[in-house]
């Protein structure tokens, strides 16, 4: 078996993704491959999406998510529209199916480039996010950054999209927070056994978000999918906005727009944004050791 496979430097509306091609083999990225590749500033990523064979009937591929620390993790809306673009090109195909320790999700390109995921059901019970503390409503929930009597950020709203999201609501430009400096506190805090997204989200219309986000085991990002989805709801949720949205991701250079539908008759939540193809190469899925389609082999790194 070969040691290198082909992998992609892809993006979701500058979400920085490495997708990695493992079909057909039954090894894994490894989380030594997956920090090595993000110390280097030309792969590095916020997620890896490493494609493998089906485990499943009726699914396409098992796909293996990692964060740039080496971590894993549970879903990432981005990166799956980065997969399905990937595979439409290869196989002329329009709809797919994937399975993820998340769940099952479905994916379509459509005719004008722009790829929808079935993101799922969300999760709201406090257990199942999950929290440290019981919380019947988890809407709003009793956390802050700040002093006690003018936090910064205050009460939150908490749900899992396959993963653990806290949105904080705010009534300025998110990009005037000091999230560099607030995520991480936030993301490690004892309320989050498993971590969570720290997003902050503002309401600019009845169908308008702006938002911007720390995402777990990345840091600041330039989008996150999961994120965008679990502000939709979570707005949706509290009265802010109704169930179809455009979220503005602050972050992202330009700023750039998805599509979220909290859909009312299976409260699936449906995301639709682009994707973009930037440069191929081949990876040692052990070591990190690259080299780009475009450049000679002798310019491959061992990181």
């Amino acid at each position: 078996m070969s040691t290198t496979v082909e992998f992609a430097r892809m993006n979701g509306l500058g979400n920085k993704i490495l997708v990695v091609d493992m079909r057909g083999r039954k090894d894994k990225v490894t989380p030594e491959a997956a920090i090595a590749l993000n110390a280097d500033p030309e792969t590095q990523f916020d997620q890896i999406m490493a494609i493998h064979d089906p485990k499943a009937n009726g699914t396409d591929a098992w796909i293996d998510i990692l964060n740039s620390d080496g971590s894993k993790a549970q879903a990432c809306g981005n990166g799956t529209r980065c997969v399905v673009q990937a595979l439409a090109s290869e196989t002329g195909r329009r709809a797919f199916t994937f399975q993820t320790v998340a769940g099952i999700l479905n994916a379509e390109e459509h005719a004008d480039g722009t790829i929808s995921v079935d993101m799922g059901t969300p999760v709201f019970e406090w257990n199942r996010i999950p929290l440290s503390e019981e919380f019947y409503d988890t809407s709003r929930i009793e956390l802050q950054i700040g002093p006690i009597d003018d936090p910064i950020l205050h009460s939150p709203s908490v749900m899992s999209m396959g993963n653990p999201h806290a949105i904080f609501w705010v009534d300025r430009d998110v990009m005037s927070f000091d999230l560099e400096r607030f995520g991480p506190l936030l993301e490690n805090h004892p309320m989050f056994p498993e971590r969570a997204n720290i997003t902050l989200a503002q309401v600019t219309s009845p169908s308008s978000l702006t938002t911007r986000t720390w995402e777990r085991g990345a840091g600041l990002t330039l989008a996150c999918g999961s994120a965008a989805c679990s502000a939709a709801v979570s707005a949706a949720r509290t009265g802010r906005t109704g169930r179809t949205v455009a979220i503005t991701v602050a972050s992202a250079t330009p700023p750039g727009i998805l599509s979220i539908e909290w859909r009312e008759r299976d409260d699936h939540v449906i995301m639709t944004g682009p994707a973009e193809w930037e440069w191929s190469g081949t990876v040692d899925p052990t070591t990190g050791l690259w080299s780009r389609e475009d450049v000679a082999a002798t310019e491959s790194r061992a990181l």
